[in-house]
């Protein structure tokens, strides 16, 4: 059984990091619906985060190695103009806003009996945010293409990205939003909302392995997590990618609409 449930959180985890639903509300709630405490572990979640990282940096390979190279030569250059070059510094100062936010506030997030993990916390802000989306793809004038991305565009979506620290925000939604608002088109926030996030789940993932893993987790079960983990979230990448190219975003918001009511009525209910 608890191999069939690695399988499962690894799905899961893999299907909602990138999409923008909340990979830590699906897997909060579906841990204690079925019961599922042990392999549902933090430290087995932390673990397992790992094969999204791998997925995310395998997938747009290229884009990162045609960002650094082309960020260094606008730097050598003094082309502060290149477009590699603001994704880059974009990217970076993007960054910023989510790793010393929660590094400050580190001990609450990883207090499971804080108000912020918990399940109408988790509803509210699934919510909340699907509201910001909606509004987003009303608004969002999806003028501008990837090329157009500058270094404001990267300050302005990690600071989207930071409020991905509530639990059921998605740092994916809030980034997409964020990018919507901005007016990019759809798959343009997407696809820089994936390689915004890609320094941050690398040394979030990191950061929580080492604080919670190490001597903890069952390292069969760990592996089976991963790579049910890539496999999903590199489907999950490729799949939302070519969604963004002809669909909208209002498919999420719905879900998240959902998602979030079915959690407070069974709260009200006290099946939950």
């Amino acid at each position: 059984m608890e191999w069939l449930q690695a399988v499962v959180l690894g799905l899961v985890q893999g299907l909602t990091e990138f999409l923008p639903i909340s990979s830590t509300a699906h897997l909060q709630v579906l841990t204690k619906v079925l019961g599922w405490a042990e392999v549902g572990s933090k430290p087995f979640v932390a673990t397992i985060q790992s094969g999204s990282v791998i997925a995310v940096v395998l997938y747009f390979w290229q884009d990162i190695v045609s960002i650094l190279k082309g960020g260094w030569a606008g730097f050598r250059e003094k082309d502060w103009r290149r477009t590699e070059y603001q994704l880059l510094v974009g990217i970076a100062l993007g960054t910023i806003p989510i790793l010393a936010v929660g590094f400050i506030i580190r001990k609450v997030l990883n207090d499971d009996s804080s108000d912020i993990n918990s399940l109408p916390t988790i509803a509210v802000t699934s919510i909340v945010m699907a509201l910001l989306l909606g509004l987003a793809e009303q608004l969002g004038t999806r003028k501008r293409n990837f090329e157009q991305l500058r270094v404001r565009d990267g300050l302005w979506m990690g600071l989207g990205q930071m409020i991905a620290l509530i639990p059921g925000a998605s740092r994916s939604g809030s980034t997409l939003t964020a990018g919507l608002f901005l007016g990019l088109e759809r798959r343009a926030a997407a696809r820089f909302s994936f390689l915004l996030g890609i320094p941050a789940l690398t040394i979030a993932t990191l950061y929580e392995f080492i604080q919670e893993a190490p001597g903890r987790v069952d390292l069969g079960l760990v592996l089976v997590g991963i790579i049910s983990a890539f496999v999903f979230s590199y489907a999950s990448i490729a799949w939302l990618l070519r969604f963004l190219q002809t669909q909208s975003n209002w498919v999420f918001v719905w879900y998240r609409l959902g998602f979030g009511t079915i959690i407070l009525v069974n709260l009200a209910l006290g099946w939950l």
